[in-house]
């Protein structure tokens, strides 16, 4: 099994090309899976492959044991590991095991200083892959600390089993064939990505039990993505495995509303839960929480642009990963379960010759620019989600949280 998830990661998840060099990001705990990548990455061809390896506890000891000037700079080794690489158009790959607790008593002011603090020292690096010239994919593996967040009525063993069989599910790893399922599933993706993008649509107005009720507008010329994506190069690849969402990138001035949250936001092991925000004319003015608030507030509060959406994601409640009943505590596999939107950047992909234009031409034509991206979910068993277009016609796009079409 984990030589076929390696194979799917390989071959599907990053399309690993002749000659070209991987570059993994895991945790010392996910060393096994890193190995069979690295394997069969060899087989077709790699030219190198380059593990990062991180420890999760050596990395929490880090942010307790430093004031935060220490993460408002990127040691070098880091920005020549990332953009370095870049410029060789080295694919990345990272293993997400992330303890869903892990980062729970850190300041959040820390780690957003560290974010930023990356996305600027390693400016290189992100813009490679926001304007679709590397090949970069985001997988998971179990770690103990999640599998018993996940599992807790289970012993170790059994709890890290589980894990890696639901996550072997959500990734079609336990089908005869997991390259052929895949494709399979981008045919899926690709007719409803050719309605949604033949409407027209003008707003999105989402409504459910919970009290959402969000206007969201769209960009002229939007488009909508879902499954993989082409880099600059014409190659087919799988950012994220799993994947069940369609998306875009709405009109960042045109959100008006409230939307409430449906499950638990795990932001780099802190977890923020039961929350709401209130947008008035694309900007975030209110907001709360019942638990991480302060995790929430350090989120919005990046800078600017994290104050407004850059992706607004479709997902069937009837899905593999929903189908499950599980709650993963980990982005990556909630997302997939549920509908869910984003705060910060948005995508050069999700507008029409979006990859021609610079940042400040895709700000001007509504797509969102920021330091972060967090994805964060609001889709229920009763979502509703009604199209306008431009024409004035109202379409049903979402009945009782699923595709109505």
């Amino acid at each position: 099994m984990i030589h076929k998830y390696a194979e799917l990661i390989v071959k599907k998840g990053v399309n690993l090309q002749k000659g070209q060099v991987l570059v993994i990001t895991a945790d010392v705990e996910s060393a096994e899976l890193v190995k069979a990548i690295a394997k069969v990455a060899f087989e077709v061809g790699a030219q190198d492959v380059i593990p990062n390896y991180i420890d999760g506890e050596i990395t929490r000891m880090r942010y307790m044991n430093n004031d935060i000037d220490y993460f408002k700079q990127v040691p070098e080794y880091i920005q020549h590991l990332r953009n370095d690489y870049a410029l060789k158009n080295a694919a990345v790959l990272t293993i997400d095991s992330e303890d869903p607790e892990g980062f729970k008593d850190v300041d959040p002011l820390k780690l957003q200083a560290y974010r930023k603090a990356m996305r600027e020292a390693c400016s290189t690096f992100y813009d490679h892959l926001e304007y679709g010239i590397d090949r970069w994919c985001v997988v998971g593996a179990p770690s103990l600390k999640w599998a018993n967040k996940v599992f807790d009525d289970m012993s170790d063993e059994e709890a890290v089993e589980a894990l890696w069989n639901a996550i072997y599910h959500v990734s079609r790893v336990d089908t005869d064939d997991p390259l052929a399922a895949w494709e399979e599933h981008r045919r899926s993706f690709e007719e409803r990505v050719n309605i949604l993008n033949d409407m027209a649509i003008d707003t999105l107005h989402y409504t459910n039990s919970l009290g959402t009720d969000l206007t969201i507008g769209m960009n002229d010329g939007y488009l909508f993505a879902g499954g993989g994506s082409y880099t600059t190069d014409g190659i087919y690849s799988f950012p994220n495995i799993p994947t069940e969402e369609i998306f875009t990138s709405p009109d960042y001035k045109r959100v008006d509303g409230i939307v409430y949250s449906s499950k638990p936001l795990n932001f780099n092991g802190s977890l923020v839960d039961d929350f709401w925000i209130r947008f008035e004319n694309g900007r975030v003015v209110d907001y709360d929480a019942k638990l991480g608030k302060n995790v929430l507030t350090s989120i919005i509060e990046t800078d600017e642009g994290a104050h407004y959406l850059g992706e607004a994601a479709l997902v069937p409640y009837d899905s593999p990963i929903s189908n499950l009943n599980i709650l993963f505590y980990s982005t990556l596999y909630d997302e997939n379960a549920a509908c869910h939107l984003a705060l910060g950047v948005g995508f050069n992909e999700c507008i029409k010759n979006g990859y021609e234009m610079t940042k400040e031409e895709l700000h001007e034509h509504g797509i969102n620019d920021s330091a972060t991206h967090v994805d964060f979910m609001i889709g229920t068993a009763d979502l509703s989600i009604i199209a306008r277009t431009k024409s004035g016609q109202e379409i049903v796009i979402f009945k009782d949280g699923n595709f109505a079409f």
